[in-house]
């Protein structure tokens, strides 16, 4: 008479084959290096952000024909007065607020003979392009700014390119735009206009501060945690079961 000794459960054992490792540790190696990239550029952003509230912080500055017009009053606050050039204003299109397409207004300011200063005084909805519709805003006679000097250009590499000969702007161009409107003299900073209300509501300016957007400590976990889930299905992947076979008496 025989009796089963007992049952022999299925046992695992971890067999990787070659090709699946290559391709894992490949796809691995990129992963981590994404998110490490990503801590990089963290580091670097943490710096600038820093540096910008410290120019932020500083006294405001007086833009006007005696101001020096480099990098010690880059991204400080600033101040001018002048007349602006209405008829040579620039609308800078794919600018969306609370939802709604639109525009930013960038309009010359006069300070004085051969000395002109863009400043970029908000956004209009699309439906308030054309200056008509929006004539209390477009200030006669001397007028105050203040807001921040900013560097322009183009903001990341997804912003088209500029196309001055049909006047379509997707960032300001200080010299694309003196160019196209035929003025001289305009500095290669721009003032942005703070949110001090303009007559009749437009154009809307921006609150004064610093924003730059700050997200590649989510972007590298993202990637940290694409390379543990790598790591866990090529594990479980390759832990394979064997059959024992029964042992009888």
């Amino acid at each position: 008479m025989s009796t089963t000794s007992g049952i022999d459960r299925p046992r695992r054992r971890f067999r990787p084959t070659l090709w699946s490792t290559v391709a894992a540790a490949l796809a691995l190696a990129v992963l981590v290096g994404l998110g490490t990239w990503q801590v990089h550029r963290l580091h670097w952003k943490e710096g600038v952000i820093a540096h910008r509230e410290a120019r932020f912080a500083l006294p405001p500055v007086s833009i006007d024909p005696a101001t020096a017009a480099d990098d010690d009053i880059a991204f400080r606050r600033a101040m001018a007065k002048g007349r602006f050039l209405h008829s040579s204003e620039f609308l800078i299109g794919n600018r969306v607020r609370g939802g709604r397409a639109g525009f930013e207004v960038v309009t010359p300011l006069r300070l004085g003979p051969g000395n002109i200063v863009l400043v970029n005084r908000g956004w209009i909805p699309l439906d308030r392009a054309d200056p008509k519709t929006r004539r209390e805003g477009q200030i006669t006679g001397e007028a105050t700014v203040t807001g921040v000097l900013r560097t322009p250009g183009r903001t990341s590499a997804w912003v088209p390119d500029n196309e001055p000969a049909r006047g379509v702007w997707f960032f300001a161009d200080p010299g694309a735009m003196a160019a196209a409107a035929g003025l001289t003299g305009v500095r290669d900073r721009v003032l942005v206009a703070d949110a001090t209300p303009n007559p009749g509501g437009y154009p809307v300016g921006r609150k004064a501060g610093v924003e730059i957007p700050n997200r590649h400590l989510e972007y590298a976990l993202t990637w940290y945690g694409l390379a543990l889930v790598l790591l866990a299905i090529y594990v479980v992947f390759h832990w394979r079961r064997e059959e024992a076979s029964d042992e009888r008496a």
